[in-house]
């Protein structure tokens, strides 16, 4: 029964897609870079909405080994995409 609840709290390492991903490495590029390439039609088909929602679980899934600088260029990404969509509606 441990084995179960320890493969259960993993859950989010198994996610992956197959029509829509993040290039490697973008995630160490400064905010401008990921926020576009995320906002792209190509990684985010659904719109910035969900390029938001993709650096949010990977600052999630990064947890306390995420630097403080790294963590506020994710930040700042997300903001920029924010202010993109908000400028569409």
């Amino acid at each position: 029964m441990a084995k179960k609840n320890a493969n259960k709290k993993q859950w989010s390492g198994d996610v992956k897609t197959v029509s829509t991903f993040p290039p490697d490495g973008l995630f160490t590029k400064d905010a401008k870079t990921i926020a576009r390439v995320m906002g792209s039609k190509k990684v985010s088909p659904k719109g910035p909405g969900s390029g938001i929602r993709m650096i949010q679980f990977f600052i999630n899934r990064a947890g306390k080994t995420l630097s403080a600088s790294r963590k506020r260029e994710l930040e700042e990404a997300k903001h920029i995409l924010q202010d993109r969509s908000r400028a569409r509606a």
